[in-house]
């Protein structure tokens, strides 16, 4: 049962000042919350008439901690308070389910296709009319949403905002799939597993669990209320002729729509409707994008691929491939090829993390190391021009974060894109 809250009487400390933590701060301030405080690690003076002078003393105090996502209790300099008053943490996404401004919630999590399985949602249901708003990890503060009670939320949330939250209760909630990622934020797989599985601890009989088959043995341990539905993506293969739409007809995007399909069933969206409006929706950049195509090559940018587990589908979807790899590695990502180790005609190592994925790679795929993206391209242009293979592949599918050498994912995608329509004049 969802605990009631009455904001006039209830203390808040808002700690971590990025996009999330202000968004709590515009909240407070437009709905005229007066009692709470700010913490930022290392911005002392944004919002610094608000900001306690102990923070000890103030989190001591605090009813109600409310943590931004960016904030990692196993490395933040004041780990040691926060532990001592974990029972008190909760997020930006409690806020939204303590109030319920709306009619209907899903709620999504899973390690990969998140955000392309949400945005195909928020398609499909505006194109039926439905009133939809769509916020969390996707990238808008879920707080920053004008919503209204006759509406259908749908949020995108990771396992930082799952792994503290305490109050989320959704009508429809989904894991997509779980694979080894976040370690260095949660310590270990099953903190992981156990974040991820939160998004059904509140639910009731009357809400639906929709969950990847292979983890059913988990939801059934854990004795959770919801109704279970696993989504069967053989019965989604059987209407798949019948989408028009290329980008999702690509064998990477059958998961996420097996999980679109079950929930429109669940909706009594008719299947024609569904169809139709599948046809028009534009997939996501940096997900699996194919953005420029020149003399039998096909250039891809699945920049967002930021484990071995999102490269994977790549990996196998692709032919003749020239495979751009490298960046800042997951804790434990290990590369397992397969049959797909076929598809790859060389790799190129960039970043400055070069011996992990050399580890990875060697007696297994032929590869080259060249440290930036700019001589990845120029080499793969000139490997193309003598190679008599008909139809390439060029994929940038980096299977690690970014911040080695970019600010995130969409930089480097963008990067990517540029230095691309450059080298490809040469062809």
């Amino acid at each position: 049962m969802l605990k009631k809250i009455n904001f006039k009487k209830t203390s808040f400390l808002i700690y971590g000042l990025g996009s999330t933590g202000k968004s709590v701060v515009n909240f407070f301030k437009k709905n005229k919350i007066k009692n709470y405080q700010v913490w930022d690690d290392q911005n002392k003076r944004l919002f610094k008439h608000q900001r306690p002078e102990n923070l000890e003393l103030a989190l001591q105090n605090t009813n109600y901690i409310i943590l931004s996502p960016g904030v990692n209790l196993q490395n933040s300099k004041n780990r040691k308070y926060l532990k001592k008053y974990e029972n008190k943490i909760i997020t930006d996404i409690d806020l939204v389910f303590i109030l319920k401004k709306f009619s209907k919630s899903i709620v999504v999590t899973g390690t990969n296709g998140k955000s392309t399985t949400c945005k195909i949602l928020e398609h499909i249901l505006k194109k039926n009319n439905y009133k939809i708003h769509l916020g969390g990890n996707i990238g808008t503060p879920i707080l920053n949403l004008k919503i209204k009670k006759n509406s259908y939320l749908i949020i995108e949330a990771s396992s930082f905002q799952l792994a503290y939250s305490k109050f989320i209760c959704p009508d429809y909630a989904f894991i997509l799939n779980i694979s080894n990622d976040h370690l260095d934020w949660h310590g270990t797989m099953k903190n992981y597993i156990d974040s991820k599985f939160k998004i059904f601890n509140l639910q009731r009989k009357d809400q639906y669990s929709i969950i990847n088959k292979k983890l059913r043995h988990i939801f059934l341990r854990k004795k959770f209320k919801g109704k279970l539905i696993i989504p069967q993506i053989h019965d989604y293969k059987k209407i798949k002729s019948k989408i028009k739409n290329a980008y999702l007809k690509l064998k990477i995007n059958d998961e996420n729509l097996s999980n679109v399909f079950t929930l429109s069933k669940l909706l009594k969206i008719k299947k024609k409707f569904v169809l139709k409006s599948l046809n028009s929706f534009e997939g996501l950049p940096h997900r699996h994008e194919i953005f420029l195509e020149k003399k039998n090559c096909i250039f891809i940018n699945d920049s967002k691929a930021t484990s071995f587990e999102a490269t994977k589908s790549a990996l196998k979807n692709c032919e003749n491939i020239y495979w751009i790899v490298g960046g800042l590695p997951k804790k434990n990502d290990n590369f397992t090829f397969g049959n797909s180790k076929k598809n790859i005609i060389r790799a190129y190592i960039i970043g400055k993390n070069t011996h992990f994925f050399k580890q990875q790679i060697k007696n297994k795929i032929n590869f080259k190391v060249v440290k930036n993206l700019r001589k990845a391209i120029s080499e793969i242009i000139k490997d193309i021009k003598i190679s008599n293979i008909n139809k390439k592949s060029i994929l940038f599918s980096p299977a690690s974060a970014s911040y080695d050498q970019y600010l995130n994912f969409e930089k480097r995608g963008e990067e990517f894109k540029k230095l691309s329509k450059y080298y490809a004049k040469r062809l």
